[in-house]
């Protein structure tokens, strides 16, 4: 299983909440001490996850075939993929955004994700089942006015979810959206105040929705951005 945006909130929690549930993660991001402290504490449970430091800014799609092709070798298969790497510099009118900021957002938020899922779709495809998952924000919020490259990178995500349902539907990779609740982490406390915050829900509450999306019982969502907050209150 490949989490990538391991050492952030939602991705922490959901490599901790997979390893429980019998998975063995490849941790990806970039910030190595905290993916270090992240493998340290999986591997104190007697899990034996791998890490992957990667820069998604900076990596080309060369660099995501060779991650495929590691995977490949050190585990010969790989079942999921879970995209809760997010890049959000604040709320800037579009007007007054920085054009690299801007250019940074999409990248990070929207274009590297499908690179990678791109190099390791052949790997996907060679397990029975398999699951590709994407977190992706709350489009009513972030279509608003500020949200600027983020924003649109949602509005891009949900789009990338449709498309590909409908291109692998007849083949082993499941692909689903995960709409989180408002978690408290920090790409949140960029837009709210966290005194105020009252709705936010720590990620360790969220992370079992990431399991049931990678696991065979995902299969239900196939093809959905699902809103698990919104099913409750249905």
């Amino acid at each position: 299983m490949l989490v990538v945006g391991a050492h952030g909130g939602l991705g922490e929690a959901a490599s901790l909440a997979c390893t429980e549930a019998g998975a063995t993660p490849v941790l990806l991001g970039r910030k190595v001490p905290r993916l270090n402290r992240l493998h340290d504490r999986l591997q104190a449970t007697g899990a034996a996850p791998a890490l992957y430091p990667l820069d998604l800014e900076g990596a080309t799609p060369d660099d995501y075939t060779d991650l495929a092709a590691r995977i490949d070798a050190g585990f010969g298969r790989l079942d999921g993929i879970l995209h809760v790497a997010a890049y959000f510099p604040g709320l800037t009118p579009l007007e007054h955004t920085d054009p690299a900021a801007f250019a940074r957002a999409l990248h990070v938020n929207l274009t590297a994700r499908w690179w990678l899922t791109q190099a390791c779709l052949p790997l996907l495809r060679r397990a029975a089942d398999s699951a590709l998952v994407f977190a992706i924000d709350d489009q009513a919020r972030t279509s608003s006015a500020y949200w600027g490259g983020y924003g649109i990178a949602q509005a891009g995500l949900s789009a990338m979810v449709a498309i590909l349902h409908a291109e692998l539907a007849r083949s082993p990779v499941r692909v689903s959206g995960l709409q989180p609740p408002p978690m408290r982490t920090g790409l949140r406390a960029r837009a709210h105040v966290e005194e105020d915050d009252r709705v936010a829900r720590v990620p360790a509450e969220v992370a079992a929705h990431c399991v049931t999306l990678l696991a065979p019982e995902g299969r239900d969502h196939r093809g959905r951005v699902w809103a698990p907050a919104e099913d409750r209150a249905a």
